[in-house]
C-alpha cells in the first residue's frame, strides 16, 4: 500500500516543471542569539498551459522548498495559449506597486523577460513573449502581478461564447478589417 502511494507521488513529480524563484533567510532574535528560518518561492507548471506558484517557510531550506512546491500544486491555474506558444493578446497586470506588461510575440522571438517572470513562462510552456516589469522588483509582487495578468486574459473562444458569436467573427481576418476601415 505504501509503495503505491510513494509511486503516485514520484509520478506526480515528473509531470511538472519546477523553478525555484527565491530563497530568503530570516532571523528571529531570541535570548540565546538568533534563530534562522528560510522562506522559499516556487513556480511549477506542466509546460502545456497550467502554472502555479507557492510559498513555504521552514527552519531548513529543503523543507521550505517542499512546502512551497505543495502550495504551488494546490494553486495551479489554466492559461489559454495561442498556437501553444504565446499569448492571445497584450495584457497588463498589477499587484501592489508592481506592474507587468505581457505582449504576445512572433515565432522565434523567445522569452524576453527577467527574473521571476521568465520562470513562470518556462513552466507555463510559452515560447514567444515579451514582458516588462515596472515598479516593484520584489519577486512576490512580480509573480502576483503576472498571475493577475493571466486572470485578465481571455481567448477568442471564450469571448465568442460570451457574445454568442462565432470565433471567426471575433478574430476576423486582417483583409476584412482593412476593408471595413477603408469604407
Amino acid at each position: 500500500m505504501l509503495d503505491w502511494i510513494f509511486n503516485m507521488f514520484e509520478n506526480d513529480k515528473t509531470d511538472f516543471s519546477e523553478h525555484l524563484v527565491s530563497i530568503n533567510r530570516v532571523a528571529k532574535v531570541v535570548k540565546g542569539g538568533r534563530r534562522f528560518g528560510f522562506a522559499a518561492v516556487v513556480v511549477i507548471g506542466d509546460t502545456k498551459g497550467k502554472v502555479g506558484y507557492g510559498t513555504g517557510k521552514a527552519k531548513e531550506v529543503p523543507n521550505a522548498i517542499q512546502k512551497a512546491t505543495e502550495n504551488a500544486k494546490n494553486n495551479m491555474i489554466r492559461v489559454n495559449l495561442k498556437e501553444g506558444r504565446t499569448l492571445h493578446h497584450d495584457i497588463v497586470g498589477t499587484f501592489g506597486s508592481g506592474k507587468v506588461v505581457l505582449r504576445s510575440a512572433r515565432p522565434g522571438t523567445g522569452i524576453i523577460a527577467g527574473g521571476p517572470m521568465r520562470s513562470i513562462f518556462e513552466s507555463l510552456g510559452i515560447k514567444d513573449v515579451v514582458a516588462k516589469s515596472t515598479g516593484s522588483s520584489n519577486p512576490h509582487n512580480m509573480i502576483k502581478a503576472t498571475f493577475d495578468a493571466f486572470y485578465n486574459s481571455a481567448s477568442p473562444k471564450s469571448i465568442a461564447s460570451k457574445r454568442n458569436k462565432k470565433i471567426s467573427e471575433i478574430v476576423g481576418s486582417t483583409k476584412n478589417n482593412k476593408e471595413k476601415n477603408e469604407n
